[in-house]
Order: structure tokens, then C-alpha cells, then sequence
């Protein structure tokens, strides 16, 4: 398999998506890079990768912050040797209507979302130029691809996202640098997310939402283990998944 022997970054990694992801690479071979604010979390998932049989190191990262993001770089070749792979997963949805002005949320959400992405790109770029390949995977929305009330900054941030991964894997084409991309566009996955909405009404629709259509966030998982597994002249370069009940 392509992924058996090759080094991934995960952000967001103690929960939900990123530790589905962080479990299934690992016991397809890889060499997992493991970061998230909550050091207890990344930590038990890492010696219980290991326990399994796997190869895993964390770093406690808040992407907000470009030197985190380099300072995981540096982990994963100190341990590794290079980086073949980073998943940019870490992500909030602090949602409501525009009206509410809650805009130390907005700017929370580009930090995070937006910000985060830009720095973990930053971070990995320099390697994967000089050894000319490399794949960032990042996590958009299906709010990426259409625009949602209530959602609009949390839109703003995942639509940005993918025109990020696109420029780059242009612009790696006509570099000549083999960089792949690939950007995923979740529905309702059944993860902590929910957790940032402080907005009470956004919050009791997006419940009732979830409580309908979530669907495990191994599903996700899968489809990152489906790209890094492609042959490396092959970019699959945006993938949408979702519970297949829910109209998105």
C-alpha cells in the first residue's frame, strides 16, 4: 500500500475526525504526527496507537499560532525523517445569523479555519518544494461549496479553504513540484463540532440536525486513506461525502 512507511501530519487530532483518521493510517502502516490543543486526549490516542502496534508521536499545536505548526513539522522529521502527508483538520462552527454581531467568533473561525490551514501549508512547504512532492489534505465543508444562513462566516472560511488547496495544486503543476492536494467537503459527521455554537437557536437547529443524518467520522477517515493511497502521479483533488438521507 502507498500509505505502509509514509509520515502524516494530522491536526485536530484528538477527536472526531482527526482521530478517526489518526487510528485508520495507523494500522494501514503509517507514521503518525499527531496534534491538537489538548494534550491528555493526543496523548492517550498515541499510546494506544503504539499499544496497537503503531507509530505515532504528538505535540500539543494550537494552528492559530505559525510556530506550532512548524514545530510539528520539525517533530515529524526529527522522528521521521521527512513528511509525506499532512492532514489540516482542525476546525470550529461557532455559528449564527449575522444580525447577532458576534464577532469575536468571526474572527475565532478565520483564525482557526482559515489562518490554521495557511500556517500548516506555510509549515510543510519548504520540505515538500525540496524534495519535490508532498500532500496536503485539508478539511473544508459542504458549506465550502454552498452558502448557508446562519453559517455565513463559517462559510466564508471553508469556501476559502478550498480556493487555497486549488491555487496550490496549480501552481505546484506549473512549479513542477508534485505537490498533491486533495479537500474534503463533510456533511453532517458526528463529531464535537457542535460543541462551538453558542447561539442557542443555530445551536438547537444544528441538533436536530445531527441527531438526524450523523454518520461516524470514520467515513472520513476512509476517504483520506483513499487519496494518500493514490499512485503518486495521481491527484484526486475534492471529495464530497455526507449521510446519504440527508438533502445537503
Amino acid at each position: 500500500m502507498a500509505i505502509e512507511n509514509k509520515t502524516v501530519i494530522v491536526t485536530g487530532a484528538s477527536s472526531g475526525i482527526g482521530e478517526a483518521t489518526a487510528k485508520l493510517l495507523a494500522k494501514k502502516g503509517a507514521n503518525l504526527v499527531l496534534g491538537s490543543r489538548r494534550e491528555n486526549r493526543l496523548k492517550a490516542l498515541a499510546e494506544a496507537l503504539r499499544a496497537d502496534g503503531g507509530r505515532a508521536v504528538y505535540r500539543v499545536t494550537d494552528v492559530t499560532k505559525p510556530a506550532d505548526s512548524q514545530e510539528l513539522v520539525k517533530l515529524a522529521i526529527a522522528e521521521y525523517g521527512k513528511v509525506d502527508a499532512i492532514f489540516l483538520n482542525a476546525g470550529i462552527m461557532a455559528n449564527s445569523p449575522l444580525s447577532r454581531l458576534q464577532t469575536d467568533e468571526w474572527d475565532r473561525m478565520v483564525d482557526v479555519n482559515l489562518k490554521g490551514v495557511i500556517n500548516g501549508i506555510a509549515a510543510v512547504l519548504p520540505g515538500f518544494i525540496a524534495q519535490r512532492s508532498g500532500h496536503v489534505i485539508a478539511t473544508s465543508s459542504v458549506a465550502g461549496l454552498k452558502a448557508y444562513p446562519g453559517s455565513a462566516v463559517y462559510c466564508s472560511t471553508k469556501w476559502a479553504v478550498r480556493a487555497l488547496l486549488e491555487a496550490l495544486r496549480i501552481e505546484s503543476a506549473e512549479e513542477g513540484t508534485n505537490i498533491r492536494t486533495a479537500t474534503i467537503y463533510p456533511a453532517a459527521i458526528d463529531t464535537e463540532l457542535l460543541n462551538t455554537i453558542t447561539d442557542g437557536d443555530t445551536l438547537k437547529h444544528f441538533e436536530a440536525l445531527y441527531q438526524k443524518f450523523a454518520i461516524d467520522p470514520v467515513s472520513v477517515a476512509n476517504i483520506v486513506a483513499f487519496a494518500i493511497d493514490q499512485p503518486e502521479g495521481t491527484n484526486v483533488s475534492e471529495f464530497t461525502v455526507g449521510p446519504t438521507t440527508q438533502p445537503w
